[in-house]
């Protein structure tokens, strides 16, 4: 089997679907480690990559009024055991463009494996941009993913992140997110995370909402289990008549596992709110007792609970 076959076979054991990646109508960027296999974009998408034996670069702009109806496609992996995989992104929509991306970064025989992101988002006046980011880990805790991003959405401008890594071993993730929202956009940064064994999770998200009635959600869910470690800060910065912000953290601790949650709230304008609600506990009593009414044994509820968390 190729490298590109075994990529592609776990892109699909991850939810992707390969067939996406042959249709014409359809932009994709497919990378195994600094090698880029393949790429396509379509009308109004300009994408500019590059790669060397240290990193890959790509430049993403969307141009002025373009609407792209079908999602982006993006498989960032690496397929060895032991790679180092470095990507730096420039993404640009300009004003009133629309685009979803879609990325599964895939990582199932990782001893010893780095995938760092760099990241650098522009979201116009008026455009939107939403982006899912899923993780496939295998097994043995050798990943490092270390994702940094800083984001800056104009004024009525919307941005969504979703990343998610539930399957397999988390390894190291460190992640990084800072957005500068103008007046009347809206920010919404979601993680959902499952740590097992000695995971080490960090997640610093940062939201400073600048702008006149500016929107932004902080939202994080992570169960911990065994003896795997999360360290979970959101913050949140009201800086503008209207701006209005909200912080959400759960997080469920099994064995020997241990949680903190930190929300920050900051204000600097006396017409702006921000709240934040923040819950660390185990897994809830009254609804393992329900399940196991219903015929569950005890591992099997606590499962059920704890997916039912981290949708």
């Amino acid at each position: 089997m190729s490298d590109r076959d075994g990529l592609l076979a776990a892109y699909d054991a991850a939810g992707g679907d390969r067939r996406v990646l042959d249709d014409p109508s359809i932009a994709h960027v497919v990378a195994d480690g600094h090698a880029v296999l393949s790429t396509r974009t379509v009308d109004g998408l300009d994408v500019d990559v590059k790669s060397s034996f240290k990193s890959i670069r790509m430049q993403v702009t969307l141009k002025r009024g373009v609407r792209i109806e079908k999602p982006v496609h993006v498989c960032f992996g690496v397929m060895h055991k032991r790679a180092a995989q470095r990507i730096n992104i420039r993404m640009a929509l300009e004003p009133d463009s629309f685009m979803q991306v879609i990325a599964h970064c895939i990582f199932p025989k990782g001893e010893k494996v780095l995938h760092k992101m760099n990241g650098l988002v522009e979201v116009g006046e008026g455009a939107e941009l939403r982006y899912s980011e899923v993780h496939f880990h295998g097994t043995g805790g050798g990943v490092e993913v270390v994702p940094e991003a800083r984001v800056v959405v104009a004024r009525g401008g919307r941005f969504s992140n979703d990343f998610t890594l539930t399957t397999g071993d988390v390894g190291r993730l460190a992640i990084d997110y800072t957005v500068e929202a103008a007046e009347d956009s809206v920010t919404e940064l979601t993680a959902r995370v499952f740590g097992h064994g000695s995971d080490e999770i960090v997640i610093r998200d940062t939201v400073h909402l600048n702008g006149r009635n500016a929107r932004g959600l902080i939202k994080t869910r992570v169960a911990v289990e065994n003896e795997a470690r999360a360290e979970v800060t959101g913050t949140t910065s009201g800086n503008a008549p209207g701006a209005r912000g909200h912080m959400d953290c759960m997080e469920i601790v099994r064995d020997a596992a241990i949680a903190r949650a930190t929300p920050v709230v900051q204000v600097r304008d006396p017409e702006a709110k921000v709240t934040h609600e923040a819950a660390i506990g185990s897994v809830d009593r009254r609804q393992m007792e329900t399940l196991m009414a219903r015929g569950l044994a005890p591992e099997e509820a606590v499962d059920v609970i704890v997916k039912g968390i981290l949708k």
